[in-house]
């Protein structure tokens, strides 16, 4: 009697075993992960309200806005974004200090509204328009493209493009030096492309061209793009040459470029 109650009592034991290891199974199975860091895209937009003006004065801003994955590197990117773009669209002597995409547009719309009135007779319209898109996602780099263009009169407006470079994992804005394991190494390297794209003589000044290199000093762009295949050195116009001449761009393929890398 006792050996059947024994093996009775085992059989309960074991049975409260399995149905245990398959709880724990079942609850590690089904914890969810963090959701990574995404994008989506958001539209803005404004126009004038102001009578008789065709076509209108208006402000059109897209831009990827991070969700998803740390709050913290989600927000550094998207106010980094949005500074960048209030650095861009506005009118009078210094940028606005709006605190959102909206009071950006309203403040670049009342500043032509309140010159439409005080001119009347002038029939410019004003342009602002922004696209900022992922050009390039690692697991170490997020690489935003920003392609802008302003008009507010004159001859001509102008158009541009921004390389807004993150570290995924923080957020945090790169500078060359978090890029490159030599920036003065790279530098002279990418000279060398520079020249010999531009048909530069290597015993010439940079400047021989026509070019206007600060200080007669080859220098690296203020944009770098990461692209699937390699880097882009771009200069916008105005940067390094007239604007008649537009931009100058030099691509670097990684194959040429990794051994100055600290990322991509």
């Amino acid at each position: 009697m006792k050996y059947y109650v024994s093996f009775f009592a085992a059989v309960l034991l074991l049975a409260s075993c399995k149905n245990e290891k398959e709880e724990t199974v079942t609850e590690e199975t089904t914890v969810e992960k963090p959701v990574a860091l995404s994008f989506e895209n958001k539209e803005y937009e404004q126009k004038t309200t102001l009578p008789g003006k065709d076509p209108k004065t208006y402000v059109s801003i897209s831009v990827p806005d991070a969700v998803g994955g740390s709050s913290v590197v989600a927000d550094t990117i998207n106010n980094k974004i949005f500074h960048v773009v209030r650095s861009i669209v506005y009118f009078g002597e210094k940028p606005t200090d709006a605190k959102s995409y909206k009071e950006l547009m309203a403040s670049f719309i009342g500043s032509y509204d309140e010159l439409a009135k005080k001119y009347p007779d002038d029939p410019m319209s004003w342009e602002a328009k922004i696209k900022a898109t992922v050009d390039y996602k690692t697991d170490s780099i997020i690489n935003i493209k920003l392609h802008n263009y302003m008009f507010t009169g004159g001859a001509h407006g102008y158009e541009g493009d921004r390389s807004l470079l993150f570290n995924a994992r923080t957020g945090r804005s790169l500078v060359y030096s978090d890029i490159f394991k030599d920036e003065k190494a790279f530098t002279a390297f990418a000279e060398k492309k520079f020249r010999a794209k531009y048909k530069i003589p290597a015993g010439k000044p940079i400047n021989a061209t026509g070019l206007m290199f600060e200080g007669e000093k080859f220098a690296l762009p203020q944009n770098i793009f990461f692209k699937e295949n390699g880097i882009l050195l771009y200069y916008n116009a105005y940067e390094v040459a007239a604007y008649a001449e537009q931009q100058k761009e030099v691509m670097i393929p990684y194959s040429e470029a990794d051994a100055f890398l600290k990322m991509k």
